[in-house]
């Protein structure tokens, strides 16, 4: 297992910045040794580590390095590399294979100095969704949690599903050009085929937030039939999708860093209690309202319209002439 951190003592992300910034020359062997203080065993044992993490690299004899295709890994330096929020995700924890992103975030919110961390794997044996579902979570997809520790009621929990998913749909369309909507409370659609889901989960202390630690599934470039194989016995399951084809090239790491700084916008209209344009833009990315829909509880079945969402976030059904709010549930089209 493979595992980086935004703070970690190596020289291979010093080695990349020196590699991109003469991205159109090579750049000679001793000139990397005197600027990173390595031997050139050390040097050429880092450029052979960075092209097993998909760095296209070409050396030549007397002449040296040169870069020619960065990865597509989504490694701490290279989210970093142009992120522009303040906060959320300015520490970063990177695996290749965990068994749950969002336990290794839980065990962090016992930890100072995390609020914001993020939590990414290329692939996880364990990820779970909401329910303690089973969550599919193969290579080629995005998998991420976030540690928030907001200071915010504990009404206003609700809340993160609708701005994580509507973060997310912004950053598909800007990034990708695609037209995603939001299933409340919380799957992203495409064409009506599951795309990505958000789990939050949360823990409270003297009636105030003490954390909040929002898991995100994101079918980036997959395969869908092996996800839908393996899930097809579920109630939840709605058909799945991926964003990208297996043929198609698209930087994953811009989605992400588009995704971070729209999540911590909104996130900042939270704090701030500035929250109309925050439901009024979900409700025109929402799949749901205007629709009959059945949603299940954990102790009842409502069938009716879906007429709207709250100021919490829930979801206000009419049945029978009377409106319904619902803060939690499965929910199908009718």
């Amino acid at each position: 297992m493979q595992t980086f951190t935004s703070f970690d003592k190596n020289s291979l992300d010093k080695l990349v910045t020196l590699l991109k910034s003469h991205n159109t020359e090579f750049i000679s062997g001793e000139k990397l040794c005197k600027s990173l203080g390595l031997s050139r065993a050390a040097v050429w044992k880092n450029v052979k580590r960075l092209k097993s993490l998909g760095y296209k690299i070409e050396s030549k004899p007397k002449i040296g390095y040169k870069l020619f295709e960065d990865t597509s890994l989504l490694l701490p330096w290279e989210v970093l590399d142009g992120l522009q929020t303040n906060r959320i995700g300015r520490k970063i924890y990177y695996f290749d294979t965990i068994d749950s992103t969002q336990n290794f975030a839980l065990r962090l919110s016992e930890k100072p100095h995390e609020n914001g961390s993020l939590v990414i794997a290329e692939k996880q044996t364990k990820g779970r969704g909401r329910l303690n579902r089973r969550w599919v979570s193969p290579k080629g997809g995005i998998w991420l949690s976030i540690l928030l520790k907001p200071d915010i009621e504990i009404s206003q929990t609700s809340l993160f599903p609708m701005i994580t998913s509507l973060a997310l749909t912004k950053a598909i369309e800007k990034t990708l050009r695609l037209d995603p909507k939001i299933k409340w409370p919380n799957d992203i659609t495409l064409k009506g085929k599951k795309v990505a889901g958000i789990l939050i989960d949360a823990a409270v202390e003297s009636n105030k937030i003490d954390y909040v630690v929002i898991g995100v599934g994101i079918n980036f470039r997959v395969d869908p039939r092996k996800i839908s194989d393996k899930i097809k016995d579920s109630r939840a399951s709605h058909g799945v999708t991926t964003l990208l084809r297996e043929d198609q090239e698209s930087d994953p790491k811009k989605l992400i860093q588009e995704f971070l700084l729209q999540l911590e916008l909104l996130h900042d209209k939270i704090i701030s209690n500035n929250l109309s344009e925050v439901r009024k833009q979900w409700l025109q990315k929402s799949s749901t309202i205007g629709k009959t829909v059945t949603v299940s509880t954990h102790n009842e079945i409502i069938k009716g319209r879906a007429i709207t969402i709250d100021e919490n976030g829930a979801l206000v059904v009419s049945r029978r002439g009377k409106l319904k709010h619902i803060l939690v549930g499965d929910i199908s089209y009718l």
